[in-house]
């Protein structure tokens, strides 16, 4: 891999990252426009990831400082108590309660990670995988959208939960974070998307998807940094380097216009695209 094709790659990872299309398919994508040859190689890929999820600290360092303040202040107050129905609840503070459900949806994705990377791993490098998950993702999307339209009646009850968002619904997000280490599936699509159908609001819905990623993505670079992957890598230090500091770059400057556009826009649109990039995969690959 060449520097200005690193540069590149980093530049379509960090600017697909806050938009629910898929930044791990357009980067196959990228890859097969290139002629870049990393299928067996996905420290790069990991590096650019971690370099938007770093992104993504800065842009909500305020809420991931006042939550991580919140949590370890509340941690004393911990307990279990009682509703007003008699059922066994757990007492603690909103920041403790909010990255309890960030921890509860990490548990997939997590699974996924420790006995089924292989098996994900021989995924990558196929461009009509990325094919068929765009037009998964287009339709999660299509639904999504239908489902979570105002005036239409959720499939969930209406419930005011906590900060936005119920344990349940937590798990479930997760569940789709899990399906979406699939390239060409979007995880901001297919989490958003899964949120919105149980019914959390799009508000509550952009950041919580957001925040979720931070730990697994930055868990799975440290592993593969102390597991000896750089010496292993195909691709040279320089590129890694450069496609790090690109994709930073790149994600930073578009998280904070993405996430608002992810909050106001309509998914149908996203789905279209997802539906035409797939399209354009299958005709021209």
């Amino acid at each position: 891999m060449e520097w200005f094709e690193a540069v590149l790659l980093g530049l379509i990872q960090g600017l697909t990252e806050f938009l629910p299309v898929s930044s791990s398919g357009h980067l196959e994508i990228g890859k097969v426009l290139l002629g870049v040859e990393t299928n067996d190689d996905l420290l790069f890929t990991t590096m650019v990831h971690a370099a938007t999820v770093l992104s993504t600290i800065v842009v909500f360092r305020s809420q991931i400082w006042d939550l991580l303040k919140g949590f370890f202040c509340g941690l004393k107050d911990l307990k279990v108590g009682k509703d007003e129905a008699g059922k066994k609840m757990l007492v603690c503070n909103d920041q403790t309660d909010y990255l309890l459900k960030i921890v509860l949806s990490m548990i997939p994705v997590m699974i996924v990670g420790l006995f089924f990377k292989d098996q994900v791993e021989v995924l990558f490098g196929s461009i009509h995988v990325v094919g068929v998950a765009l037009i998964v993702t287009a339709l999660l999307l299509f639904f999504s959208d239908y489902a979570s339209r105002p005036g239409r009646k959720s499939i969930f009850p209406a419930n005011e939960y906590r900060n936005g968002i119920s344990y349940w619904q937590a798990f479930a997000i997760g569940l789709g974070q899990a399906f979406a280490v699939v390239p060409g599936l979007s995880r901001s699509g297919t989490t958003i998307s899964t949120g919105l159908i149980c019914g959390v609001r799009r508000e509550a819905m952009a950041q919580f998807s957001f925040l979720m990623v931070l730990v697994p993505i930055l868990g799975e670079t440290f592993l593969e940094i102390v597991g000896g992957e750089f010496g292993a890598s195909s691709v040279g230090a320089l590129p890694l380097i450069l496609g790090f500091i690109s994709a930073f770059v790149s994600g930073f400057l578009a998280c904070k216009v993405m996430i608002a556009l992810v909050k106001k826009a309509k998914l149908s649109w996203f789905a279209l695209y997802c539906l035409i990039a797939s399209a354009a995969i299958f005709i021209f690959a």
